[in-house]
């Protein structure tokens, strides 16, 4: 996750119990054990609105945008992760979204779980 330029933090989700398994960064302006529990939300908010509609689809990944921050949420498929996703913070001014998530996808399919 350090190679994720601009990255404040990172965490690994159970998005079931809203746990963080693991975090890396963070601090007294960003919980991240806070972040996951309110992402999970996020995440069960979505699910919920896609069987509304109907959709037959999988999400790869949610994007929320603040002032200065990109909030990243990438859903983990294969080999049965039991819902886990990633949750990565980065400062707005030293990153590359594009690249970020690009990354992201990358440590994805690093990632054995």
């Amino acid at each position: 996750m350090t190679s994720i330029e601009g990255a404040v933090g990172a965490a690994l989700v159970d998005y079931t119990s809203g746990m963080a398994l693991g975090t890396l960064g963070g601090g007294k302006d960003l919980d991240l054990t806070v972040a996951a529990a309110g992402n999970t939300d996020v995440i069960r908010a979505k699910f919920r609105t896609m069987e509304m509609l109907g959709l037959q689809d999988e999400i790869e990944d949610i994007l929320i945008t603040l002032g200065g921050q990109y909030h990243l949420i990438r859903l983990l498929k294969g080999r049965g992760n039991g819902g886990l996703f990633l949750y990565v913070v980065l400062d707005k001014s030293k990153s590359n979204l594009a690249m970020a998530r690009h990354q992201l996808k990358r440590i994805e399919s690093d990632l054995d779980l």
